[in-house]
């Protein structure tokens, strides 16, 4: 199979059974004993082009895929009940990956240790950052339920905007204000997100199905684990991911200071370098 080497965001597509799922798939082909593949998986309401900033380096020296959820970004929506970690895992089987590095935000972090639970064969690594217990939604920092009910006031009004907004705010954390982060991220938060609210209409059915007791059976993870969260994020957010790398039968969290929720994207280059540490640490079999 023929790859691009640039990361120009455009993705190709996967029949699914479903319908089509769209990943990118980048980097330089193997050579001698190939690595593992990294899998790049997105938060929730968003697609692959939120990991803009670090595809390219770590395409320099991996093969990089990073996926559309289904019913996210440009893959289609579910017709019927569905688990991502099946779509995920059928796509891994179709690209031949072999056990890959699965790098979860968010709900990609839930996403990477419910494939690694679900299809250990497939999973060599994981990384995860503010996720990993499909518990995201249980909130309790005020800032953080205030803006959730914000978000659903906004969509029961109809209004996408202010809807987009406080997606976009998610970002933030508690501690900052819109004017203390990079405009040009919140922006493609709120497009990203737009882009995915607007592909289902109000009365769509929740054809998702999602693993249960991911933070119970984290420590059945057979694999070695990073979190990475940012200091700025919501606390429990980031205390999910710090519970997978503590329940692991290996794992260790970093923080990376003056990022939030998203902090993959806020510090793309100390995301990157924290990965290829650790994918180093991974490959000399500590934690093995």
């Amino acid at each position: 199979m023929t790859r691009p080497t640039p990361y120009d965001g455009s993705p190709a597509l996967f029949p699914s059974g479903d319908g089509d799922l769209a990943y990118l798939d980048t980097g330089p082909p193997p050579t001698g004993t190939p690595a593992p593949a990294l899998v790049l998986l997105h938060p929730g309401w968003t697609d692959h082009t939120l990991w803009r900033e670090v595809v390219p380096p770590l395409a320099a020296r991996h093969r990089v895929l990073a996926p559309d959820a289904r019913g996210h970004g440009a893959s289609a929506n579910a017709s019927r009940p569905f688990r991502q970690c099946d779509d995920l895992a059928a796509l891994l089987h179709h690209l031949g990956t072999g056990p890959a590095v699965l790098i979860g935000c968010s709900m990609g972090a839930d996403l990477a240790v419910a494939t690694a639970l679900e299809h250990p064969g497939l999973v060599h690594a994981l990384v995860v950052s503010g996720g990993g217990t499909g518990q995201n939604a249980d909130l309790r920092t005020p800032w953080a339920v205030e803006n959730a009910a914000r978000q659903q006031a906004a969509l029961a009004a109809g209004d996408l905007a202010a809807w987009a907004e406080h997606f976009a705010y998610g970002a933030l954390g508690p501690h900052r204000q819109p004017a203390d982060l990079d405009p040009e991220l919140l922006e493609h938060v709120r497009t990203a997100g737009l882009r995915t609210l607007t592909k289902h209409t109000p009365d769509e059915p929740d054809h998702h199905l999602p693993v249960p007791d991911l933070a119970a059976r984290a420590a059945g993870l057979p694999v070695p684990v990073l979190a990475v969260n940012g200091a700025l994020d919501a606390p429990e957010l980031a205390a999910h991911a710090r519970h997978v790398a503590a329940s692991a039968s290996w794992g260790r969290t970093v923080t990376l200071p003056d990022a939030g929720h998203f902090a993959p994207m806020e510090r793309p280059g100390e995301f990157v370098r924290e990965v290829e540490e650790f994918l180093r640490e991974a490959g000399a079999g500590r934690g093995r």
